[in-house]
């Protein structure tokens, strides 16, 4: 894909990402009924790591797979496993409208991070692009938003952890493969995952359904985590934060298609 600019190989990117993690987190949610938060995180990132693991041998990075505990891939990791922390205990106690549109900040700080510590310069019409689609993902996910809880205070750490995370992923050295950093991530939230379960949780049998939507939701969020992080690695960040919003739109199309939710004259107008 190389003869295509990166000024647009970044959105398509960005694109594919966000679609790859609706759909994980559409399997992840169907999944849920009935199974502790921390367990399906720990399901799901099992299944992750038995796919992603061959798919790294054919792929020809068998003798990369040490880059996975490289400084600043773990460095960058670690910052994934916090956001979905946060993510996870924000969304088990706040309406998923609220903690939706307090997940929308997430490009503004990445252009404001990138101002910062890589000089890159944002103009005007992008800021108002990302202004426009953050206005259109509050319009979908019209939040209450009644009185500020440690709750939401967690959803907002969610969205600056992610920016950090991806800030981060921009310091990763060009020789290690996307997907490698992407099998980090998935090993980094497995290793997670299981400890917070042990802390704060007990097992519970998983059925057959359980295990092939966690089967499936692995699936996507290898490619989730790969091309999220190849986005921001191939395109500048004014060009690609714009299209996160895209994620929105795919989570209108699943709750219509998967869920039955019909959105409403003010979401459509989003």
């Amino acid at each position: 894909m190389h003869f295509i600019p990166a000024s647009v190989r970044g959105p398509l990117f960005m694109i594919v990402s966000t679609g790859s993690y609706l759909v994980n987190d559409t399997m992840m949610k169907l999944a849920t009924a009935g199974l502790p938060s921390y367990e399906v995180l720990f399901l799901r990132g099992a299944a992750a790591a038995l796919w992603g693991f061959p798919l790294l041998f054919a792929l020809g990075y068998g003798k990369q797979i040490p880059l996975i505990f490289d400084k600043r891939v773990l460095s960058r990791n670690v910052l994934e496993l916090a956001a979905i922390l946060c993510y996870v205990v924000a969304l088990a106690n706040m309406q998923i409208a609220d903690s939706t549109a307090l997940g929308q900040i997430t490009p503004l700080l990445m252009l404001v991070g990138s101002s910062i510590l890589f000089g890159e310069r944002i103009g005007g019409r992008r800021m108002a692009l990302i202004g426009l689609g953050f206005v259109g993902a509050l319009m979908v996910a019209q939040p209450t938003m009644q009185g500020i809880s440690v709750y939401a205070l967690l959803a907002l750490g969610n969205a600056a952890l992610a920016a950090a995370r991806d800030l981060a992923g921009r310091r990763v050295s060009a020789e290690v493969p996307g997907m490698i950093v992407a099998i980090s991530a998935v090993v980094v939230v497995l290793i997670g995952a299981g400890a917070a379960h042990l802390v704060s949780e007990r097992w519970v049998m998983p059925g057959a359904h359980h295990l092939l939507l966690m089967a499936g939701a692995g699936f996507f969020l290898i490619f989730g985590h790969f091309f999220i992080f190849m986005a921001y690695r191939v395109g500048p960040t004014s060009a690609v934060a714009p299209f996160y919003y895209c994620f929105t739109v795919w989570a209108v199309i699943s709750g219509l298609l998967v869920f039955g939710q019909f959105p409403n004259t003010l979401a459509i107008c989003g």
